[in-house]
């Protein structure tokens, strides 16, 4: 997976996607010195980035979120300092979007700024989440993210898990469901996440693998 300046992660509620965009944005500081991670998540008060606020820090990745997340006040406020990821040219930016239209809509005032940087955007799917259970179901999720959000996904990340739960089995039961999304879509597969205990087992069986840590978060509230 080539990485752009500034890569976007959306995906309906529960769909892991901040998981994504957290470990994302660490493997990006092992090869770039300045990373920003943004969190666009208005919609969900109690799964966010911030969660990882402390480890972020330790990582010296900068967090751009807004000061009403975790806090029992939940209002649609965008944080001003997210300019910060279009005006630090030398800065590779990690975006995680509301988890659904409404959510991603905080996205769509930034049209213009995107589309005059190297940006990509990825639609996180889980097959075990009661909303995106088939492919039918996920790609209308995904339609409604894109008119929302105004950009267009290049790729599919396959984020199929069930937590600390997660099998080997729940794993390669998932990648039908992915190649199903891909073949009716024309996306590809960019990237498919196993918890990083799993990643041995799978390596030979699944292509474009990413292992990813899930003991640092909440799973799916």
């Amino acid at each position: 997976m080539q990485s752009a300046r500034v890569t976007i992660f959306a995906g309906h509620y529960g769909s892991g996607k901040t998981s994504v965009a957290v470990n994302y944005a660490l493997w990006l500081k092992k090869s770039h010195q300045k990373v920003i991670i943004a969190d666009l998540d208005i919609v969900n008060p109690y799964f966010r980035t911030k969660d990882s606020a402390q480890m972020l820090k330790r990582s010296e990745i900068k967090l751009i979120s807004s000061d009403y997340a975790n806090s029992n006040v939940d209002i649609p406020a965008v944080p001003g300092e997210i300019n910060a990821i279009f005006d630090e040219r030398d800065a590779y930016a990690v975006i995680d979007v509301g988890g659904d239209d409404r959510g991603a809509y905080a996205l769509g005032r930034y049209y213009e700024q995107l589309h005059r940087t190297d940006a990509a955007a990825y639609i996180v799917v889980n097959m075990y989440r009661p909303l995106s259970r088939d492919a039918e179901a996920t790609i209308k999720i995904k339609y409604e993210i894109e008119a929302a959000a105004r950009i267009e996904f290049s790729g599919i990340i396959n984020n199929s898990n069930l937590g600390n739960a997660t099998t080997a089995s729940d794993v390669m039961d998932s990648l039908p469901y992915a190649e199903q999304i891909s073949e009716r879509t024309g996306l590809p597969i960019v990237m498919t996440t196993v918890q990083r205990s799993l990643a041995p087992g799978l390596a030979s069986n699944i292509q474009n693998i990413f292992p990813i840590d899930l003991e640092e978060y909440e799973w799916q509230k």
